[in-house]
């Protein structure tokens, strides 16, 4: 006779953040939804100085603001009142939507370039209103910010020389700090849910359940694109061993008659990305830890080492952009962007 058991705890882990949602919208999708909430709420909205969504550079590229049937301004306090249960407290939660307020701000900051070769500025008033509102709400100072975006620090053994950036280089480094702001937010959140849910750690038994994006191909696919794509590709490994290369050994050893099931084995794709010491990451690492490496490099590097590989292709129009050919479909990378 089975006994029943009941739940006695979970735990959240974060397996891949999609980071890039924040700065990057594909067509016909919307970023992540508490933005929207916060636009639609009604005093937190006018306290953080926020408008319709059309008027953030976060939200407004895709141009899809709605969701049928849903309204922003209900689903946020439908996430006030999920903080309320899960213990976070009304200052956390002030902390929180000012965080994210902050991060809409932060995409408005536009550079034009400064007055010296290789540098910028922050290009307007409406810029510059934007930069002091994202400084208030993370209370950090409005020059310091200024600074961390349009200047970097570069470390040597004779001290500290700090250079300025282009803008190209400023818009850069307003998304890089604009997703590890996310990133930072979406791990404490995660952390606080976990403890007051709380975990049985003297369970005996534990039910797993995965949510992960499904394979990704879009117009412009970064390097998250192709780790979502790697990890989709474990997957789809971890099941065909479970489910026909052991189950079917089972049935060799239990002399059960049956038809073998062909299946597509993806060995090849996994150790074209993750082989060392030759692979896709690993001539990515060494990419990064030499100084003078480009992107152009990079890709030269990768079609001389791979060149007949049957997965991987370049593309007519392009010297440094490639594309793999994935169990559900080619997904074709831009390299620019991976150093």
């Amino acid at each position: 006779m089975i006994t029943p058991g009941r739940i006695s705890g979970a735990a959240v882990r974060t397996y891949l953040l999609e980071r890039s949602r924040v700065v990057q919208v594909s067509e016909s999708e919307r970023n992540y939804h508490c933005f929207y909430q916060l636009c639609a709420s009604e005093q937190a909205a006018v306290k953080y100085k926020l408008a319709h969504p059309r008027n953030f550079n976060y939200l407004n590229q895709s141009h899809t603001y709605e969701l049928q049937g849903v309204r922003d301004a209900d689903e946020y306090l439908k996430t006030r009142r999920a903080m309320d249960i899960v213990g976070i407290c009304f200052s956390d939660q002030v902390a929180i939507f000012r965080t994210v307020a902050a991060i809409l701000h932060l995409g408005n900051i536009e550079f034009s370039p400064g007055k010296d070769f290789d540098s910028s500025a922050v290009k307007d008033e409406k810029s510059n209103f934007h930069l002091q509102m994202a400084s208030d709400l993370l209370m950090v100072d409005g020059s310091l910010l200024f600074s961390t975006l349009c200047y970097r620090t570069i470390k040597t053994p004779e001290g500290n020389i700090i250079k300025a950036v282009d803008s190209c280089a400023a818009v850069v480094g307003r998304d890089t700090l604009a997703k590890t702001l996310y990133a930072r937010l979406f791990d404490w959140l995660v952390d606080n849910i976990n403890k007051s849910i709380g975990q049985d750690m003297e369970s005996r038994a534990q039910i797993g359940v995965l949510d992960i994006y499904g394979f990704e191909s879009f117009r412009y696919n970064s390097f998250e694109q192709l780790c979502i794509n790697f990890a989709n590709e474990k997957l789809q490994q971890h099941f065909n061993k479970h489910v026909f290369k052991m189950e079917q050994e089972e049935y060799k050893t239990e002399e059960i008659n049956w038809s073998y099931i062909e299946f597509v084995d993806n060995q090849d794709i996994l150790d074209l990305i993750e082989k060392k010491p030759i692979g896709i990451v690993s001539l990515l690492d060494e990419a990064c830890m030499l100084g003078k490496s480009t992107h152009e490099t990079f890709a030269m590097k990768l079609f001389q080492n791979f060149r007949a590989h049957p997965r991987l292709e370049k593309p007519k129009l392009s010297k440094t952009d490639f594309c793999l050919s994935h169990f559900a479909g080619k997904a074709c990378p831009v390299s620019q962007s991976f150093l």
